[in-house]
């Protein structure tokens, strides 16, 4: 079957003299992985180099008993030169490309993520602050992938939180202070870092952006959000220690 469609290059390397293999994390068909034969014999077969975060449009032949495909054609749509110009914002794009790599199935649809990746890369050009922007990106994308923690009310009994809680990584989310916690992976969490994340989970990407995020508020969300997916993808993301 030879379908057609739009895709981010998450990763891709060399695949015996003259081929590479890319995988993409497309709009219409999720994480898709493909051979392009021929392309580092013959640099204009392609319309591409397949760089890491750019987008491209691309048609490929789909093997049914495969999840290697056949990739027949793959031109440039957006490159993003600016944050290729700076080694922060680099760094920013390969740890979201790693995360959804890790995160998404292959194969499986997620248009909000796709739409998430496009709008975290277009704002990331022009973007001061590179933290929020990753911050925004692995709420919305934790919420949109059905791995998100559970904020609404206390996982023990259930009532409602209006202050200081704890974040339990075992159990996935808050439990208020009069409830007993067993396991040792815990860590405070003040009121204004569960709203933040609740605002940003309920609005668009240019809504969350408006939103103001203390240093120390940031500072919780690095600490609950990065040690809250290694805990539950049971690896740590490489890039995460560069940013």
């Amino acid at each position: 079957m030879i379908l057609k469609t739009e895709g981010i290059v998450l990763k891709s390397f060399d695949f015996r003299e003259t081929s590479r293999i890319a995988v993409f994390f497309t709009k219409d068909y999720g994480r898709v992985s493909g051979v392009l034969k021929g392309i580092r014999k013959d640099h204009k077969k392609f319309g591409s180099s397949v760089d890491k975060f750019t987008v491209n449009d691309i048609v490929y032949y789909q093997y049914r008993n495969s999840d290697l495909h056949l990739i027949s054609q793959c031109d440039l749509r957006q490159f993003f030169l600016p944050i290729r110009q700076d080694l922060k914002k680099t760094m920013a794009a390969n740890y979201i490309l790693e995360l959804v790599y890790i995160l998404m199935p292959p194969e499986e649809k997620n248009l909000k993520v796709y739409q998430l990746m496009t709008d975290f890369f277009n704002s990331l050009e022009t973007a001061s602050d590179m933290n929020k922007l990753v911050h925004i990106f692995q709420i919305k994308t934790l919420f949109y992938s059905g791995f998100r923690p559970h904020l609404d009310t206390c996982l023990k009994c259930q009532s409602k939180i209006f202050g200081k809680a704890r974040f339990s990584l075992d159990d996935g989310g808050l439990v208020c202070l009069n409830c007993e916690l067993s396991d040792t992976a815990v860590s405070f969490i003040s009121p204004g870092a569960v709203a933040s994340i609740l605002h940003i989970e309920k609005n668009d990407w240019p809504t969350s952006l408006r939103l103001s995020l203390t240093e120390q508020v940031q500072k919780e969300l690095k600490y609950i959000l990065n040690n809250f997916l290694v805990y539950h993808l049971g690896r740590r993301i490489k890039s995460e220690k560069y940013l």
